[in-house]
């Protein structure tokens, strides 16, 4: 198959809603411009804002939390988009103009997915999806015998990725088909998902990228199956559960490594952990890797608050970044179009790059993530996920025994029609709280009063 013939088949969909079988009606906005608002509207979009990043419960405002961190993927996310899309309207006009779409949309599809990239992970970050699948590998909690060997995986193993995709695409509608969720347009789903597979079986090693981890829950398995259809995901050899990679994705993941890697970096400098000196030699190197501006030189002796200094490199690394993921994406269009590239694009990165982003990622494991403000919180906050998920998950089976916690759960998680989706809607509850509502409402159900 040729490579505009990939390109058409991916994308002749994508302005399609979910649920519907047109493409979205016109207006002052496009399809993907409204993806981007219904995002930005919602409520768990808004619950990013009290959520960990780098460090949870942070005291300095200085430092980004999810909220902050996606705004940022999503405008990084943005400038690829268009990079890309330029690069598509320039090679296949015809098809551009057949399926009607400018640079500017793939920028706005890219930056609604990175938008919502983070927007299912439950509080204090990853390690908070570590205390969840510690309470279900270990604790001995209700209907477990109940549970298939998939779903048991989906709990023992709970994934971010999975939740935000049931909260974009998920129905609570008794008896419907897939319409539900934000309704998002075809293509916004698509660059969102980066591991278009399940939680079991899982694949034999070594896999590639886009099955280092899954990206629905069992019971999303057919909305996630028709968006795959209606956007021709090439299925794995031997799988028919398990998808190649939608190919703007890719924007999507870099955008949010680049982000990861240098806002992350200049956090630890906001909070003391990286000196000024270190983080300038890093962000100048990363500067010096692709073109520099008009008088850079001078523009930066001009910048006198050093705060200010780094803010200036930063933006211009980020710059960097981005034209190096684009060519990235550019040099292996093929292999993203037919699923043989099934690696990062930081990992096509020229080999100067990498090594700085290898220097930057060390220095921020040792003194940013491992410091012990980090760890004493995220120790915290083992302690107080697995209480409360053992708390809800009682209280929907046994709802009069429990039932102030039955109450507490808003109407959308109560309930379900099996055992299943029972434990999968409390643990959905749990995993929507901000840090600061886990912490207080852990401390209120133990008696430990208010925080401080």
């Amino acid at each position: 198959m040729t490579e505009q013939a990939f390109w058409e088949q991916y994308l002749r969909n994508a302005k399609r809603r979910l649920g519907t079988t047109g493409s979205d009606a016109g207006g002052e906005r496009s399809v993907f411009q409204r993806d981007f608002d219904r995002i930005v509207f919602s409520d768990a979009f808004r619950r990013l804002q009290n959520k960990t990043q780098v460090v949870p419960l942070p005291d300095n405002e200085s430092v980004r939390n999810r909220l902050t961190h996606s705004l940022e993927t999503s405008s990084v996310a943005r400038s690829l988009g268009i990079l890309a899309g330029r690069f598509f309207t320039k090679k296949y006009p015809d098809l551009a103009q057949f399926l009607r779409l400018r640079p500017e949309d793939f920028g706005a599809m890219v930056s609604a997915a990175a938008l919502a990239h983070d927007i299912g992970n439950p509080p204090f970050g990853h390690q908070g999806e570590a205390a969840i699948s510690e309470y279900f590998r270990t604790g001995d909690y209700p209907f477990r015998e109940e549970l298939t060997e998939a779903q048991r995986k989906d709990l023992e193993h709970f994934e971010g990725n999975a939740a935000g995709f049931r909260i974009l695409a998920h129905t609570q509608m008794p008896g419907s088909s897939i319409t539900g969720g934000l309704r998002l347009s075809l293509g916004t789903y698509g660059s969102f998902v980066k591991y278009p597979g399940p939680s079991h079986p899982k694949p034999d090693k070594p896999a590639g990228r886009s099955r280092k981890k899954y990206g629905y829950f069992q019971a999303d398995a057919k909305v996630f199956h028709a968006i795959a259809g209606d956007l021709n995901l090439l299925p794995h050899k031997g799988s028919d559960a398990s998808f190649k990679r939608f190919p703007l994705v890719f924007l999507t993941e870099a955008a949010d490594d680049i982000c990861y890697s240098v806002i992350d970096y200049e956090d630890g400098y906001h909070l003391g952990r990286i000196g000024f000196d270190e983080i300038f030699e890093h962000l100048n190197a990363l500067v010096h890797t692709y073109e520099l501006p008009a008088n850079f030189e001078e523009r930066l002796k001009q910048i006198r608050d050093k705060s200010q200094q780094i803010g200036y490199l930063r933006s211009l690394a980020i710059n960097a970044l981005v034209h190096h993921a684009a060519e990235a994406f550019i040099r292996n269009e093929q292999g993203i179009l037919d699923g043989s590239f099934d690696r990062a694009l930081a990992d096509d990165f020229p080999g100067n790059v990498k090594e700085i982003l290898r220097r930057i990622s060390q220095n921020s494991v040792e003194r940013i993530y491992r410091h012990p403000e980090v760890l004493h919180k995220e120790a915290a906050g083992k302690s107080i996920l697995p209480d409360l998920v053992d708390r809800f998950v009682k209280a929907q089976f046994e709802p009069e025994r429990y039932r102030q916690f039955y109450l507490l759960m808003p109407t959308a998680y109560r309930g379900g029609t099996t055992a299943y989706e029972k434990i999968l809607n409390a643990v959905m509850f749990v995993a929507s709280m901000s840090d600061r509502q886990a912490v207080q409402w852990y401390r209120n159900f133990n008696g430990l009063g208010k925080m401080l």
